[in-house]
């Protein structure tokens, strides 16, 4: 994709601010106007003090400079306020909707990606981008001014001098396009292993204990140092490569004045030139140096950014294998009549997870799931919650398939208890909250009561402020889960979705969890992936999936009398007693 085509697509981001950053331009424009004036009265300051000695004159051009001066200060702090504002402010927009649209990717997208990848992209690579589309257009306005004015007057102060500083022009463009090609893939490289150092990062913080439990600090501290330092030889190549760039541009600049100092020198002494004017003209010249200067800098910026868009835009350019069909609509209040037809399913389009599945699911059933790893449980889950869709077949929920529903009116009416229970960083009530945000406090305690986590919260000496710390380090796994059980009972669905929520607790703690379940259950259709023998007893019916198929269907009892793979799954223990 081509420089203009991306920021091209970045400006409908910068439509809503046109006039902050237009008022911003002129008012470095307005700046960049004065330095000019200032330096047409020094011109005359010097012929009057030099030449016309003139007290009365050398007054009134200290107090132009004074007044210029003011003006200056005035522009200065109007253009810094808004040109800081405006690009803060366009960036939380962008990255607000980068982020709105992540959130709206399907679960594939991020099984395919690492968290710290997807961190650095919205904040490092959204980050790279403030100066070189907010701040680097109002600096170019300045800096056209100062070179557009700076060229005017000496030109008609002196066009032989002003033409030796335009002889380099070409050289400083094509020296511009030199470099500027290395710069660009450096900076892509650059970003891309800054992603690689987060994405170590936040695997290490967040696996801090596993990290301490093998011992293996040193193993991650070489992985992340040598991260670091294939991240700093970009870097130092960069570096390098600006630290040859700006000189050669700079000295081209100077050695364009170093001529001008020394054709105007010969043109004073002979009389042809007052001492005013050399002066002013190789001030003028040494203030374009500046935009030759600034130039080279912001297009090594502007490449920069270019790499930035690039990544960024990939990610908005994904769109999400699971959406809203244009004609989706609302889904009803729902009975809990769920069913699955002929469904088939691969998540890598080759290898097939579940194959002609079917099976229908009454209002207010317990439906357990077994069968051995592999099988299928887990994608069948899925689709339940339609976080995939069939490769074929359809589900539905009373009638309605799930294609032809809104995503958010389905998921309104489902609730998922996994068994890694996620809790947010913030506190119990924000955590329980999480269910149903309108909720008020005697619905928040009312939905702890029923999840059996009342007395252990009001135990707490924060009670419901207690902070659960990330994902709920805080809290023990049995008490992370009545959380979770919480935050359901407060969305109060019509289709529950246990993943082996009770596998990884003492007993204890699972029988608290599995009260609250028992009750929490009754009236739901319940879908549940279990082991445990006590959860698979009470269910109205098991489906026993191999290979994603359904093999055997019945109740506990009828499917030993069968003697197949759940009387041979039982016999193992892989049906827990």
């Amino acid at each position: 994709m081509s420089r203009f085509t991306l920021f091209g697509r970045f400006y409908p981001y910068l439509r809503p601010y046109r006039s902050r950053m237009a008022a911003s331009a002129l008012l470095v424009m307005g700046v960049a106007g004065i330095n000019l004036a200032m330096l047409w009265v020094i011109r005359r300051l010097v012929d009057t003090v030099l030449v016309q000695k003139d007290p009365a004159a050398l007054n009134i051009a200290i107090a132009e400079l004074g007044v210029l001066f003011l003006c200056q200060g005035a522009l200065g702090m109007g253009h810094s306020y808004l040109t800081a504002s405006t690009s803060q402010r366009i960036l939380a927009d962008f990255r607000t909707h980068l982020f709105e649209h992540l959130q709206s990717l399907s679960l594939s997208f991020f099984a395919t990606r690492r968290t710290g990848e997807l961190m650095s992209r919205l904040m490092n690579d959204v980050g790279a981008l403030q100066s070189a589309l907010t701040e680097v257009p109002i600096d170019v306005a300045k800096q056209a001014v100062t070179l557009a004015g700076g060229l005017a007057i000496l030109f008609v102060m002196n066009w032989r001098l002003c033409v030796l500083i335009l002889f380099l022009l070409p050289a400083i463009v094509l020296v511009a396009r030199f470099f500027g090609r290395r710069l660009k893939a450096l900076s892509t490289g650059i970003q891309d292993e800054t992603a690689r150092t987060s994405t170590i990062l936040e695997e290490v913080v967040s696996g801090i204990r596993v990290v301490k439990s093998f011992v293996r600090e040193d193993y991650e501290r070489e992985r992340f140092g040598t991260q670091v330092r294939r991240t700093l030889d970009m870097v130092l190549t960069r570096a390098r490569i600006m630290a040859v760039f700006v000189p050669v541009i700079t000295f081209a600049t100077f050695a364009s004045a170093a001529a001008v100092l020394w054709y105007g020198g010969t043109q004073v002494i002979k009389g042809t030139m007052s001492p005013g004017d050399l002066i002013a003209f190789v001030l003028y010249a040494g203030l374009l140096i500046g935009p030759f200067g600034t130039f080279a800098r912001l297009f090594s910026q502007v490449k920069e950014a270019q790499g930035a868009l690039e990544r960024v835009f990939a990610i908005l350019d994904t769109r999400p294998e699971v959406a809203d069909a244009p004609d989706a609509r609302q889904l009803p209040s729902v009975e809990g009549r769920v069913s699955m037809q002929g469904v088939s399913f691969s998540y890598d389009g080759r290898t097939p997870v579940l194959a002609d599945l079917t099976f229908a699911a009454r209002p207010g059933e317990l439906v357990a799931l077994v069968g051995p790893s592999g099988s299928g449980k887990t994608t069948l889950i899925n689709l339940l919650h339609r976080f995939y869709d069939p490769a074929a077949g359809a589900v539905t929920i009373d009638g309605h398939d799930l294609k032809t529903v809104t995503m958010s009116s389905l998921y309104g009416q489902i609730a998922l208890v996994p068994q890694e229970t996620h809790l947010f960083g913030g506190t119990i009530r924000d955590n329980i909250r999480y269910g149903r945000v309108s909720a008020g406090e005697a619905e928040i305690t009312a939905a702890a009561r029923a999840a059996n986590a009342h007395d252990f919260i009001t135990a707490l000496p924060d009670g419901y402020e207690t902070l659960v710390g990330e994902k709920g380090i805080n809290l023990s796994g049995g008490q992370r889960q009545r959380i979770a059980i919480a935050r359901a009972v407060l969305k109060d669905p019509r289709i529950l979705i246990l993943d082996e929520a009770t596998s990884s607790l003492d007993n204890e703690s699972e029988l608290l969890v599995q009260d609250a379940l028992d009750r929490f259950m009754k009236g739901r259709t319940t879908f549940v992936i279990a082991h445990r023998l006590s959860t698979i007893q009470k269910a109205d019916r098991i489906l026993v999936l191999e290979k994603g198929r359904i093999v055997e269907e019945g109740t506990h009892t009828t499917l030993l009398d069968k003697k197949g793979l759940y009387f041979h799954l039982y016999r193992l223990g892989l049906v827990e007693t």
